[in-house]
């Protein structure tokens, strides 16, 4: 828990830099690859994203260290080609398990939030899931756990095989030549991201794209069809906790109302998307049939809302900041309420950003859980031992965020806009 928050000390800044990079270049080549409250929507889904890493929260049914001292057929040391081979293992595995995410309705949930943006940018590489709740890698890691690459192995290589996925999230980089055989590149995952027919689950690979070629997914971009991105059950929100379980509500849902049995129990595992027959009828779902006359879902904010929007994720990343920085101090069980609060706090600001007519009452909720926590223990989880002005100056903020989202609600929340609906020309029936 502790080392994978410090790690994220030097990751985040690292990947922050390269998204203002991102958006620099873009600017100067004058094109626009951003959009303030998408990349806020990603941004703010990656902080929920480590924040249940950080606290652990994932079941893990069986680890890898038992698993490869139960299978393993050898015993290597840690040298450079272990670590080779640790790699291409987990490449080998993250293939599958992205292609079980595709393929299997309950699987779905998990990843939809990686595909949710309707933009292509650094920024989507962190939409990342919370709702995956059982930990289902290490089944696929069973070649390398034969040959008994140890543990400790495996546990430096993965977040290096994830960091590496981060940089090819983007429109600014074309074909790279003779590395279009053997990496992911950026036209690689344009195609992945992309909800064009001749686009969909294709090019599942993770570091290697010879995994798509060898099991038949692999789909190069092509000039004639330029990606459209996002989902194609749009969800039509900024909320990434929304957008965590929007789909495992629907599966519920659909499982409840059904009248087929059988259905009931198998939904889960069917193909992506699939709906009982009854359900479908009964409860239409729209979806996107032609992805060029798709209307993004972009409500308009005045400027002062969505600069509010950045003050108030400003405040949650410091806030999440202080939480790793001090874990030890904070101890376990209060690090999770803790971080429970940070969810909620991003939940909340996200609904105005929706301009959700809830969205000051859910602050009121947020905002008064802050200030029983300052006021029950005078203090904020020991920020007192750094600035007893600090936690003064938190519970002004929580005061202050009341008054300011109920005015926002009152006077934009009736406004919001019409785009992202979809248009007569481009419906289909799900």
């Amino acid at each position: 828990m502790e080392s994978y928050a410090a790690v994220l000390n030097y990751a985040i800044p690292f990947f922050m830099a390269l998204l203002l990079l991102e958006a620099g270049i873009a600017w100067w080549k004058g094109e626009k690859v951003i959009r303030s409250m998408d990349t806020l929507s990603s941004l703010s889904s990656g902080l929920t994203n480590v924040i249940k890493d950080v606290l652990g929260l994932t079941v893990v049914v069986v680890s890898y260290d038992w698993l490869a001292g139960e299978i393993g057929l050898f015993e290597i040391k840690s040298t450079w080609l272990v670590y080779t081979l640790a790699f291409i293992g987990l490449d080998f595995a993250g293939y599958w398990v992205h292609r079980l995410s595709h393929s299997v309705n309950y699987f779905w949930n998990r990843h939809i939030i990686h595909h949710s943006s309707e933009e292509f940018n650094l920024g989507c590489a962190l939409r990342q899931s919370i709702s995956g709740f059982v930990a289902i890698t290490v089944f696929f890691l069973l070649p390398i756990a034969i040959l008994g690459v140890p543990g400790e192995v495996v546990a430096v290589v993965a977040p290096l095989h994830l960091f590496a996925q981060y940089w090819y999230h983007t429109r600014l980089i074309g074909k790279m030549g003779v590395l279009e055989h053997i990496i992911v590149t950026p036209s690689h995952h344009r195609v992945h991201h992309a909800i064009n027919k001749e686009y969909l689950d294709k090019n599942l690979s993770q570091i290697f794209i010879v995994w798509d070629k060898m099991f038949g997914t692999f789909q190069e971009e092509l000039d004639e069809v330029p990606p459209v991105y996002g989902v194609t059950r749009p969800v039509r929100t900024w909320n990434p906790i929304i957008i965590n379980f929007v789909h495992l509500w629907q599966l519920i849902k659909d499982a409840w109302r059904t009248k087929d049995w059988k259905a009931k129990f198998t939904i889960w595992f069917k193909p992506t998307g699939w709906r009982p027959a009854d359900v479908k009828e009964k409860y239409p779902l729209s979806g996107i049939e032609d992805p060029y006359t798709y209307e993004k879902y972009d409500p308009k904010l005045s400027r002062a809302m969505q600069w509010w929007s950045w003050i108030q994720f400003t405040a949650v990343f410091l806030l999440m900041m202080y939480l790793f920085n001090n874990l030890a101090e904070i101890g376990a069980q209060q690090a999770i309420l803790y971080g429970l609060f940070l969810v909620l706090c991003i939940f909340s600001y996200s609904m105005l950003m929706d301009q959700s007519r809830y969205a000051w009452a859910v602050e009121l909720v947020k905002s008064g859980i802050g200030l029983v926590l300052i006021w029950t223990t005078g203090d904020w989880f020991g920020l007192n031992s750094f600035s007893p002005i600090a936690t003064y100056a938190l519970a002004a903020y929580f005061l202050l965020s009341v008054g300011v989202v109920y005015y926002f609600n009152t006077s934009e929340g009736g406004q919001k806009a019409k785009t992202g609906r979809l248009r007569t020309d481009s419906v289909t029936t799900l």
